[in-house]
């Protein structure tokens, strides 16, 4: 299985952003990952529906992996749908009922993530396993791009890889925060198949050659 890239536009130069996204994209990456904040569930503000529109009609051929960090991501799952989001991932620390997020989203037609941040124990995410397209292991604290990858992260990743095998499912498991190439080999390995990259690319000399180098990490059999 090919390891997918998801570049975090968060560490884009957002003066120019269609132009650095296609930038991503030409260096080959599969997503582009756009990181909703709020300034309540994460201590930042990022941007809303509006922006993800602007980039659709830019480049309408683009995947748009949607990551809500946001209080009330049922209230606003449409307008991302709507503005041209593939797959919308929220929170389960959110105060949501996670299920009911889920059917919204899929309400929405997208596809369905769910995230969880470092302090949450990777357990109190099995029970939507079955239910959702992806998982998010967060390596960093959510809200600032830039942060340093935190160590026990692979365990984490390698938990979740286990419960999925364990249930025969083909769940995507996602890392974001402190991808790189250094990083991204104990990611791939602990089970993670999409890894979200923001610094590492955009401050790469050559983002097609760590895309590709990051394409072709081997997706780790469970252990």
């Amino acid at each position: 299985m090919q390891t997918k890239i998801s570049a975090s536009v968060l560490s884009a130069d957002l003066a120019h952003l269609a132009d650095q996204c296609q930038l991503a994209l030409d260096a080959g990456v599969d997503m582009l990952h756009i990181d909703v904040m709020d300034g309540h569930f994460v201590p930042n503000l990022t941007y809303g529906a509006p922006v993800l529109s602007c980039l659709h009609r830019a480049l309408p051929d683009a995947c748009y992996d949607v990551h809500l960090m946001i209080d009330d991501p049922d209230r606003y799952a449409l307008d991302f749908a709507k503005a041209g989001a593939a797959l919308i991932t929220f929170h389960l620390e959110a105060p949501v009922d996670p299920s009911a997020t889920i059917a919204a989203i899929r309400m929405a037609g997208c596809r369905v993530g769910i995230s969880i941040r470092p302090a949450t124990p990777v357990e109190k995410v099995f029970p939507y396993l079955g239910e959702v397209d992806m998982v998010l292991v967060m390596s960093v604290e959510p809200g600032f791009g830039g942060q340093a990858f935190l160590p026990e992260t692979p365990s984490r990743l390698a938990a979740v890889h286990r419960e999925l095998d364990r249930r025969g499912l083909t769940t995507d498991l996602q890392v974001d925060g402190g991808v790189n190439d250094d990083t991204a080999p104990l990611c791939v390995k602990a089970g993670a198949n999409v890894l979200v990259v923001g610094s590492a690319l955009y401050h790469a000399a050559d983002p097609a050659a760590l895309t590709t180098h990051l394409h072709n990490l081997t997706h780790a059999a469970c252990p």
